[in-house]
């Protein structure tokens, strides 16, 4: 598996990625990101959670690196749990996106995420983390009233594919549409903003241009950051258009694929 390459920075998305089926990530994924930096060579999570997600994941990795959350729109520092705004969605844009969300997908559930929380409507579903505690529920100027990282909008009633290939053009010129893996569910950023988008700036300002990125994706949230990347790595269980779009797949977040790449990489 080795590669002529000399990479400086390694971007990885967590869910699907580096975290198995089963929600853990595995000491060996942990040690194979301790060898990046101790070669000198910076590591990002670029993921689509929010960073009230983030405790555990800044604990596994020893308080060290940073982490690009709300699909690029925050950045969390995973030393100090400090959350920096990169680029939010605006109230009049975020209410002109509700608005073409409800009139495109009627009877879809709306919930925002805000740097510092989220808030939810009267039917959204809740997924993941917010499970087993949903919160208040609010109306549309409320949920609107303030600048937010990201936008979700979902119903069970349709598959991710199919949902995206509505919201998109309703969306468009609003915000950046696209989804992830959890049942009947679109997310959007500010226009501009992506995975993408964020580790370019931080590469940037450290020097580091994208022919000496790596990056690491499963859901087509990653495709931005995966085809900006000098190379870019699919797992094995990842969608269709990641898989396809890839530079290299290797195997699956269940069997470790990312870490067996960063053992060839960083030995």
């Amino acid at each position: 598996m080795a590669q002529q390459i000399s990479p400086r920075l390694v971007a990885t998305d967590l869910d699907g990625t580096i975290i198995r089926g089963d929600g853990t990530i595995s000491s060996r994924t942990i040690a194979a990101f301790a060898r990046v930096e101790q070669a000198g060579a910076r590591f990002v999570l670029v993921t689509g959670r929010p960073p009230r997600t983030m405790t555990e994941m800044a604990r596994a990795f020893g308080h060290r690196g940073t982490a690009i959350v709300s699909n690029g729109a925050l950045s969390y520092d995973l030393r100090t749990g400090q959350v920096t705004a990169v680029q939010l969605i605006q109230p009049e844009q975020l209410a002109a996106a509700v608005k073409a969300l409800r009139d495109a997908i009627p009877g879809i559930g709306i919930a925002v995420e805000y740097p510092d929380g989220r808030a939810v409507d009267q039917v959204f579903q809740p997924i993941m983390f917010d499970v087993d505690n949903p919160g208040p529920r609010y109306d549309d100027a409320v949920l609107t009233s303030r600048p937010a990282a990201k936008l979700l909008g979902r119903h069970v009633g349709y598959s991710c594919d199919d949902l995206l290939a509505i919201a998109s053009p309703a969306l468009e010129g609003l915000v950046v549409v696209t989804h992830s893996s959890a049942k009947g569910l679109v997310e959007a950023a500010a226009i501009g903003v992506s995975k993408a988008s964020t580790v370019a700036s931080l590469a940037k300002a450290d020097g580091i241009d994208a022919s000496e990125v790596i990056a690491f994706g499963d859901q087509p949230n990653d495709l931005p950051l995966l085809t900006w990347a000098g190379t870019s790595y699919a797992v094995a269980n990842a969608h269709p258009a990641v898989l396809a779009a890839a530079t290299h797949v290797i195997p699956s977040n269940d069997d470790d694929g990312v870490a067996q790449v960063l053992e060839d990489l960083f030995p």
